[in-house]
């Protein structure tokens, strides 16, 4: 079985579906970590083809805010604003369709899915300070995580070193090949197929082979001029829009 794992696609329409166009033919099911909508131009229609492609989908912190399962208080003032036009632009089908989303985490034969940690679902694991009791507590070998928007992770050797996975400079298409090792545990971030925040503006997204235990990361270039002129003319805030070009 081969997963395609997205996280955070954040309504950008034209990076979901380039992620999609990518890996048409290479994967079995795909599942989304959460955060579908909010800052992006397109809220209902990545919901929409998000519901029809994912066999399985957790729900993000801008997905509980922009369904009004919170208020969105905690937000910095762009990302409430992106928040409210969101819940005003959603169709009430697809409100109820994010209200009903399960928290993380989710197990899946091979894996276990989580939007911020298997403790919070909200949790930035950033760092050595998070990565290492989660990676402790996991009671699988592998999780994907998403909610930070940078690519890569983190892995857990049998002595109980702590090594960050980092993501090379390469053109679009598999920039990266993880085999899981028995004895090590992996937290896997697929990357933000919306809104990088890693220094890289192109959609990221990650397969698993589950049969032969192997992760590839991927990242690939979409029409961002596309999405920013929708998102001007939306209304949306200058600095999301700006951002998106700088990987930020």
């Amino acid at each position: 079985m081969r997963y395609l794992v997205l996280s955070d696609p954040h309504a950008n329409l034209e990076a979901l579906e380039k992620c999609l166009e990518e890996a048409k033919g290479n994967y079995d099911r795909v599942v989304c970590l959460g955060d579908l909508v909010g800052y992006g131009p397109d809220p209902n229609e990545v919901t929409r083809i998000t519901r029809e492609a994912a066999s399985a989908v957790i729900r993000g912190n801008h997905d509980k805010a922009c369904c009004g399962i919170t208020d969105a208080s905690e937000f910095n003032p762009f990302a409430r604003a992106a928040a409210v036009w969101t819940q005003r632009t959603l169709t009430p089908d697809h409100i109820e369709y994010l209200r009903n989303l399960p928290a993380g985490p989710l197990v899946i034969p091979g894996f276990e899915a989580v939007h911020g940690s298997e403790r919070d679902e909200d949790e930035y694991v950033m760092g050595a300070a998070e990565a290492i009791p989660a990676l402790k507590e996991q009671s699988l070998q592998l999780v994907f995580f998403g909610h930070t928007h940078h690519q890569g992770g983190f892995l857990l050797g049998p002595g109980g070193t702590l090594k960050r996975i980092k993501m090379p400079d390469q053109d679009d298409g598999c920039i990266l090949s993880l085999p899981l090792e028995r004895g090590t545990r992996y937290l896997i971030n697929p990357g933000s197929a919306g809104q990088p925040r890693d220094g890289d503006w192109r959609a990221a997204f990650a397969i698993l082979d589950e049969d032969s235990r192997v992760v590839d990361y991927y990242r690939t270039s979409y029409n961002l001029a596309q999405t920013q002129e929708k998102m001007s003319r939306a209304g949306l805030p200058e600095p999301l829009i700006r951002r998106l070009e700088f990987g930020r």
